[in-house]
């Protein structure tokens, strides 16, 4: 008997500043989507440690033996995946990159990037009224900037775009489209790396070559994922958080408008607080495998467990986050959020994407004053297919 009506529309999900959170406890049984049997860790120290010690691994969730963790071929489960390697094999990936990234090599990107960010506010400006804050500027910042670094023209958006999509795939997607997606994705990525080999330049994927060849030894299919990775991190990650962060702050949070578009060292703090609130999407944990049995917090978890490590949960910890700062926008973090993760696998690309989210918040409101939504945020259509969420669309007026 169905339990529903078919003609009544499914509820529209929270805004993901809205999702509600559990109170953190000490390690607990708990099951994963699929219904694999895992352990969950949610208090921040527990969350810290598991994401930082080494027992705590990756590339073991891909073994022959061990349980799926998707049904979809995506990106993100690709065992070659930077991020699902462990210890020496993923040191020399990171190494390839590890100048790429710094806060000092961003610093030197930041005349640039805040150069996109007017080009693209000029081009808002230009456009009737009301205008798509998405589609003119969430979207096509982050794709812009990573283009700059790995040497790409604008040409090449609409193609990184759709390979993003598919790369994260939430399941929705029918497997031979993901499948496909990720065919032309790779093949992409093999023809930059030979191109850039014959010829290099000044870009991030030159750079990489010039790194691998160093390292020697590393597979071409590590690196392909690799360039992959590096187009889809930029891409969806920005543009996720920008989407959910005007939908927030225009919705909600109106009050902090002007003092966003005065004090650009205040939009860094909320663009920290940001990134550290508002999950990218619905899957708040990362898992790790425990090598052999570990105490954490009190509990010792057994070898072969699967372990969620409950970032989102943990970054509300009222005995590292007290309640009475945790929502003001502009106070400084009092411990480092997991949001980038923690560890050996911490973002790399943390300080870009604080960066681009701090000079587009800043900018955006400096040059709009006066910008707010033109329709209810509760009638907000969701972009999905893929595991992290954001407004399709955002109808705004100035």
């Amino acid at each position: 008997m169905p339990t529903s009506d078919p003609a009544v529309p499914a509820p529209s999900p929270e805004p993901m500043h809205r999702l509600r959170f559990e109170e953190p406890g000490p390690p607990c049984p708990t099951e994963l989507p699929g219904g694999t049997p895992a352990w969950r860790v949610s208090r921040y120290t527990d969350v810290r440690q598991v994401l930082s010690d080494p027992r705590f691994g990756r590339a073991q969730l891909y073994a022959p033996d061990a349980p799926a963790l998707s049904d979809v071929p995506d990106l993100v489960n690709d065992p070659d995946l930077m991020f699902n390697q462990d210890g020496p094999d993923h040191l020399r990936l990171r190494r390839t990159l590890r100048r790429a990234f710094t806060p000092r090599a961003v610093a030197r990107w930041r005349p640039w990037i805040a150069a996109i960010v007017e080009e693209l506010l000029d081009r808002l400006e230009a456009k009737p009224q009301p205008a798509d804050v998405v589609a003119e500027f969430a979207v096509p910042l982050p794709v812009a900037v990573i283009s700059r670094l790995m040497g790409l023209d604008e040409s090449a958006w609409d193609r990184l775009r759709h390979w993003s999509d598919h790369a994260f795939s939430d399941g929705t997607h029918e497997s031979g489209q993901v499948v496909a997606a990720r065919k032309e994705f790779s093949a992409f990525g093999a023809d930059l790396l030979m191109e850039r080999r014959r010829a290099p330049g000044e870009d991030l994927v030159s750079g990489l070559v010039a790194a691998a060849d160093e390292e020697e030894g590393i597979p071409e299919a590590q690196l392909v994922t690799l360039v992959c990775g590096l187009v889809v991190g930029g891409h969806d990650s920005t543009m996720t958080m920008l989407g959910n962060a005007l939908l927030y702050l225009l919705g909600e949070r109106r009050d902090t408008w002007p003092r966003l578009g005065a004090d650009e060292e205040a939009a860094g703090r909320l663009a920290d607080r940001l990134v550290h609130l508002v999950p990218l999407g619905d899957d708040r944990g990362s898992t790790r495998h425990a090598a052999t049995d570990i105490e954490v917090g009190g509990v010792t978890i057994p070898a072969g467990a699967i372990v969620l490590a409950d970032c989102g949960t943990a970054n509300r910890d009222p005995e590292v986050f007290p309640a009475a700062t945790l929502h003001d926008l502009f106070a400084p973090l009092e411990a480092p959020t997991l949001s980038f993760g923690a560890g050996p696998h911490y973002c790399l690309g943390a300080w870009l994407a604080r960066t681009e989210l701090q000079l587009a918040l800043h900018r955006l409101a400096a040059r709009f004053p006066d910008l707010r939504l033109a329709a209810p945020a509760d009638t907000i259509v969701w972009r999905t297919g893929t595991t992290s969420r954001s407004p399709r669309s955002l109808r705004v007026r100035w």
